[in-house]
């Protein structure tokens, strides 16, 4: 009985550190063009998310966002006012299993409106 309770602690223990391991991979962090994938779409909505995020609608109300958008001195109005009915060019982080919705960078008629890359 006490080995089985060892093999089961070992088990929970190792199996907690893979879950870790395997949700780090997902941390989207100094995202680089050549860790992108880039997608032309046509935004019709840009509104306010989730802990300050900026979320970004197109025709299939597909949703793509800028992670903390606000707190980094965007503002709706402005981005609105340039990107709503227009084809944007987004710069989406890839994560291990495809391609998240995070915009590393967003371009409107060669205007760089938004860029995490250095």
């Amino acid at each position: 009985m006490k080995k089985a309770l060892i093999v089961l602690g070992i088990f929970i223990i190792s199996s907690c550190i893979l879950l870790v391991v395997f949700m780090a991979s997902f941390a989207i962090y100094d995202t680089q063009p050549k860790d992108c994938t880039v997608v032309d779409t046509s935004i019709i909505e840009v509104r306010e998310g989730s802990t300050y995020d900026i979320v970004f609608f197109n025709k299939h109300q597909d949703r793509f966002y800028i992670n903390r958008g606000l707190e980094l001195g965007l503002n709706l109005d402005s981005l609105r006012k340039k990107v709503l009915n227009k084809t944007v060019t987004l710069h989406l982080a890839k994560l291990p299993i495809g391609t998240s919705a995070h915009i590393s960078q967003i371009e409107v008629d060669k205007e760089v409106l938004f860029t995490e890359f250095e």
